[in-house]
């Protein structure tokens, strides 16, 4: 009799070590315990990553929610005629990257039979960038100087889009219009051509 009254008053389980105990026996069944090798982390490592920002890698100006993609183009070449053979160098070598940038090129890519100020102005608002080869020939021919004009309106902080690079100009000769933007000067072709790519996808 007396085991019986001991079992009618012992003491039950409150709810909270009910749930502690339910919590250690899932923690070491075999599923759970697999789950957490799978993921390699605990709860507070996932949250410190979710949390701190991934580096930006230049691959990621393929992803479809980069800016690239809201426009036509990533880059618009502004050119004289004079300088198309080394344009068509530039082009070659952009379109050719990983990337696939889609360029601009005047002579190439206008639709026959439209106006010339029409075809600027679309191919500047099109464009995510633009890219200013600043030659002697540049400076002579109004055109470019309309089309530098149309790229500074569409982005008047820039914001790296503009992109001015200097062949065969001395640095007095630089437009004044880009002279708060830093421009890369093309010395050796290769280098020069290095530098826009990773202007552009940065």
């Amino acid at each position: 009799a007396g085991w019986f009254r001991r079992l009618l008053h012992k003491p039950k389980p409150s709810s909270a070590e009910s749930s502690l105990d339910a919590g250690r026996s899932a923690s070491s069944s075999p599923s759970s315990s697999s789950s957490a090798k799978s993921s390699g982390s605990s709860p507070g490592t996932s949250l410190a990553r979710s949390v701190c920002p991934a580096p930006v890698l230049a691959s990621d100006i393929n992803a479809s929610g980069s800016a690239r993609w809201a426009k036509s183009y990533d880059v618009c070449i502004c050119h004289s005629d004079a300088d198309l053979e080394l344009v068509e160098e530039l082009v070659s070598y952009l379109e050719g990257q990983p990337e696939s940038f889609r360029c601009f090129l005047q002579l190439r890519d206008a639709a026959p039979g439209s106006a010339v100020v029409t075809e600027l102005c679309d191919a500047v608002q099109n464009s995510h960038c633009w890219v200013m080869l600043i030659t002697p020939g540049f400076l002579r021919d109004p055109w470019c100087k309309y089309q530098m004009h149309q790229a500074l309106a569409e982005a008047p902080m820039a914001n790296g889009r503009t992109i001015p690079v200097l062949k065969d100009v001395d640095r007095k000769d630089y437009p004044k219009e880009l002279r708060n933007l830093y421009y890369i000067y093309m010395a050796l072709k290769e280098k020069s051509f290095r530098q826009i790519r990773d202007t552009i996808v940065r």
